[in-house]
């Protein structure tokens, strides 16, 4: 076996953590594995999955999902905003399943330590999943973004670990990467290697986790057409507020009669959508 780090559902001390250089690599050795991908099912019309079994170094199957997006669904800065940018705080927007994500420790502008808390249907208990998150953006053509996630644990560190929630202890190590097309448009590809611990057997977990992370694709969307129209929603009250400035300046209107007129467009405005 290589002394090389590579990805794995196996926890790290926070001792033991690679410089971001390594995980890095092993995040683009991940998804250019030698041991081959074999297609699974196409879900949503769009989300190509596949799936690897363990290599020696694993402790559990490979998972990835792949699908591509135009602007009219989101763009590459759209991406890199809400997965490069506090992804766990962002992931829980649009993930029923996350009831709390912790900030447990900034260990560098592009790498972090947090913990997460899921909860499901009964009689499946709680989860509890701490990572070490490590993110690079390459912003020379074509842009290219990567997430890293790897389990840590922290029982070494009381002053750290009593922020994580109580809970069956999972572990997971994920790997996503957002790249610009030449088609113009976006892929987000995302491979994943887990364990929810507890008694599930991990057998029901490969057989059913294609279709479970190709859920993310659709909720995620769904989340950012939303900020898209709340956005959207602002500049057009932003707009009616500037009219209706124009509209008073250079009259003799009080502060009192602007003020008026200005709530009572916005009000018609917002009443009318």
């Amino acid at each position: 076996m290589s002394n090389r780090f590579h990805l794995s559902i196996t926890p790290l001390k926070l001792a033991d953590i690679p410089s971001e250089h390594s995980i890095l690599r092993a995040g683009r050795a991940a998804l250019t594995s030698p041991i081959p991908w074999r297609q699974g099912k196409t879900y949503y019309h769009t989300v190509r999955t596949y799936s690897r079994p363990k290599s020696p170094w694993d402790g559990a199957a490979w998972h990835c999902r792949v699908s591509e997006h135009g602007s009219d669904e989101a763009t590459f800065d759209e991406f890199w905003s809400k997965l490069g940018i506090n992804k766990a705080a962002n992931e829980k927007n649009f993930t029923s399943e996350i009831k709390k994500v912790t900030l447990i420790k900034q260990l560098s502008p592009s790498q972090c330590i947090c913990t997460i808390y899921y909860t499901f249907t009964p009689p499946i208990s709680p989860r509890v999943f701490t990572v070490l998150q490590t993110t690079y953006l390459d912003e020379t053509y074509p842009r290219m973004g990567f997430i890293v996630s790897i389990p840590i644990d922290l029982s070494d560190h009381p002053e750290l670990s009593r922020f994580e929630e109580k809970g069956v202890r999972g572990r997971y190590t994920s790997v996503e990467r957002i790249m610009e097309l030449g088609n113009g448009k976006v892929e987000w590809r995302m491979a994943t290697s887990s364990t929810p611990g507890g008694n599930i057997p991990q057998i029901l977990i490969d057989s059913t986790i294609a279709g479970k992370i190709s859920e993310d694709v659709p909720y995620f969307l769904k989340w950012l057409r939303s900020i898209r129209a709340r956005r959207r929603s602002m500049h057009r009250i932003e707009s009616v507020h500037r009219e209706v400035h124009t509209a008073f300046e250079g009259t003799n209107a009080s502060a009192t009669e602007w003020q008026r007129g200005e709530t009572a467009t916005s009000t018609t405005y917002l009443h009318f959508q």
